[in-house]
């Protein structure tokens, strides 16, 4: 991976021959981040990019990550 020019943040399978050193720090941020895409991705909007044009698009993912934070918010708040 070094020769390429990128670090891995996924740890390896215990099955691989050859272990890969991995971003212990990173990975549980990468996972939060490929979390917030699957919630996104549960907006039937956001996840057809039913708006075309990128000045109506963005705000559409700000305004679902948004709601998306708070929900989980009031979730947690609950337990």
């Amino acid at each position: 991976m070094k020769e390429w020019g990128t670090d891995p943040c996924i740890p390896p399978t215990k099955s691989r021959k050859l272990p890969v050193d991995y971003d212990k720090a990173l990975y549980p941020q990468r996972h939060k981040i490929e979390n917030l895409f699957a919630k996104l991705k549960d907006w039937r909007r956001i996840a057809t990019h039913y708006d075309r044009c990128a000045q109506t698009f963005f705000p559409a993912i700000c305004i679902t990550a948004t709601v998306a934070f708070y929900l989980n918010q009031w979730v947690l708040s609950l337990a």
